[in-house]
């Protein structure tokens, strides 16, 4: 995953935002939670975004708030010394139920054909299964790949900004379309890299 390699450069800004809420006693779960919350208000902004360039930068900002969220619960749990299973199950589904909100609302809001949003979204959940699966396997928790959770949001959230700016629509997509394209090749290469990994490991 290419924003994989950032991880210790963004913890450098994130950590001291998840101490402030771990002093505040605020919850990673809720945190969680909430972020499950712009997800779907992501969603609910795409699906009604066809033609509306300011929905769609609303949606493109709950995206952000939601990624930024998700960034920032493990650190909190970890600052509070709760990290544990329940919160890492917990934080498992949310991200899948946020993937699905997201772009569901994306290709049902008509940014792109229904079919190739479909295959989208089952690229980006079975990338998501191989991870967590390498995991089960006890070979651990497995992010490479050229197409993680992390580079289909900034993606997606770049595409919010630019369709905003410049609404046109190529070959009948927007921009948001094209980046489901890009989404759905890149999340099932990244599929078949970590199938070819776990096999390996095996």
């Amino acid at each position: 995953m290419t924003f994989n390699y950032l991880r210790p450069l963004m913890s450098k800004f994130i950590d001291p935002i998840a101490k402030v809420f771990a002093k505040a006693g605020i919850s990673p779960n809720v945190i969680s939670i909430i972020s499950l919350i712009f997800a779907a208000m992501a969603g609910i902004y795409f699906y009604y975004s066809n033609g509306e360039p300011f929905l769609v930068l609303i949606a493109g900002i709950f995206v952000f708030l939601n990624s930024f969220l998700d960034a920032i619960d493990g650190a909190i749990a970890r600052h509070l010394n709760i990290a544990g299973v329940k919160g890492d199950f917990l934080d498992h589904v949310i991200d899948r139920y946020s993937d699905v909100f997201i772009i569901c609302g994306i290709f049902l809001g008509g940014h792109v054909e229904w079919k190739i949003g479909v295959i989208t979204i089952v690229g980006v959940l079975l990338t998501s299964y191989l991870g967590t699966q390498a995991q089960a396997l006890n070979i651990g928790r497995y992010y490479g790949g050229v197409m993680g959770r992390a580079d289909r949001l900034t993606l997606i959230i770049l595409a919010s900004i630019i369709y905003f700016v410049y609404p046109v629509y190529i070959s009948g997509f927007s921009v948001l379309g094209w980046v489901m394209v890009v989404i759905a090749i890149g999340s099932h290469i990244t599929a078949l890299q970590r199938i070819i990994h776990i096999w390996k490991r095996l």
